[in-house]
């Protein structure tokens, strides 16, 4: 039997939830391995000293550390659905770097000696604002059906929707919300988001997707 590619994973991460859906949506196999972030396995260590998910090791040794060279490989396998048709560098740059530091001090305050991360959430909003103008032309990101973009940006727009999803809720930004609603109960997402226990040498192959 050959042998598949391995993924350390962890279920809420939102890196490792696009690296997931990317691997779904090309139905590229792999072997899932659950990690607990404060129990990491010396395996995952071993391949990718830095510690973080998702880790794609594959058979002949070469390791895929970051999550968007993960996407890019499934798709390169596999690409069906037509992902790699719209993948928009910058978009996803402004979303992984401004966006997401914004993300983490309104969620996580108290890491950074804030008394709450207002200011911060509300600087994000003007990427939000423009997200919502590009989804006023066509249903996603790329035009009629989700594509590489939208999958790279999703789970950092849920992890801000879901810190206060009332007061999300009360944004003027009708097509973001929309686009995000589709996404959040897309059957991809619930494929992707599927529990499994935390991995341990010996255990059984958890075949992925």
């Amino acid at each position: 039997m050959t042998a598949l590619p391995i993924l350390y994973s962890f279920r809420r991460c939102p890196y490792a939830m696009r690296a997931r859906m990317a691997l779904a949506a090309s139905a590229v196999q792999v072997e899932l391995r659950e990690v607990v972030l404060r129990d990491k396995p010396p395996e995952m260590l071993e391949a990718s000293p830095k510690g973080t998910v998702p880790v794609l090791v594959l058979p002949d040794g070469r390791v895929l550390e970051e999550s968007l060279d993960i996407m890019r490989w499934a798709l390169a396998q596999s690409d069906s659905l037509g992902w790699l048709t719209h993948d928009d560098q910058n978009l996803i740059l402004a979303t992984d770097g401004p966006f997401k530091i914004a993300l983490d001090h309104y969620k996580y305050p108290h890491r950074y000696g804030l008394t709450d991360g207002t200011v911060h959430r509300d600087a994000a909003l003007a990427h939000l604002a423009h997200l919502n103008t590009l989804l006023t032309r066509s249903l996603y990101l790329g035009g009629a059906r989700p594509a590489f973009t939208d999958i790279a940006i999703f789970p950092f727009i849920r992890q801000f929707a879901a810190t206060d999803a009332i007061w999300f809720a009360t944004l003027p930004l009708p097509a973001l919300q929309s686009w995000l609603s589709g996404l959040v109960g897309s059957d991809l997402f619930a494929s992707i988001m599927a529990r499994y226990k935390q991995w341990k040498v010996g255990d059984a192959p958890v075949h992925f997707p």
